[in-house]
């Protein structure tokens, strides 16, 4: 694989799962009652346990998205190889 067609790859593939990443937040700040409700249905916790569980989610997830696509993808920048 190419140089340029990985730093697109890397590129798009962060575009994506940070835009993942938000919708999640805003679904969380702006319905967190409503997905508590939903999912409290199914699995019984408190609120405060759900609300920590998608906070460390979200954070693992981040954390994911810098390792393995924001920090190739600054290499290959940094490389300038394409």
């Amino acid at each position: 694989m190419s140089y340029p067609i990985l730093f697109e790859f890397l590129f798009w593939s962060l575009i994506i799962h940070l835009l993942i990443l938000i919708w999640w937040a805003v679904f969380m700040v702006l319905g967190g009652d409503w997905v508590y409700k939903l999912h409290s249905r199914w699995f019984p916790m408190e609120k405060d346990e759900f609300t920590k569980i998608h906070y460390k989610g979200m954070s693992f997830y981040k954390i994911l998205i810098f390792v393995f696509i924001l920090v190739p993808l600054l290499v290959l920048w940094k490389m300038g190889e394409f």
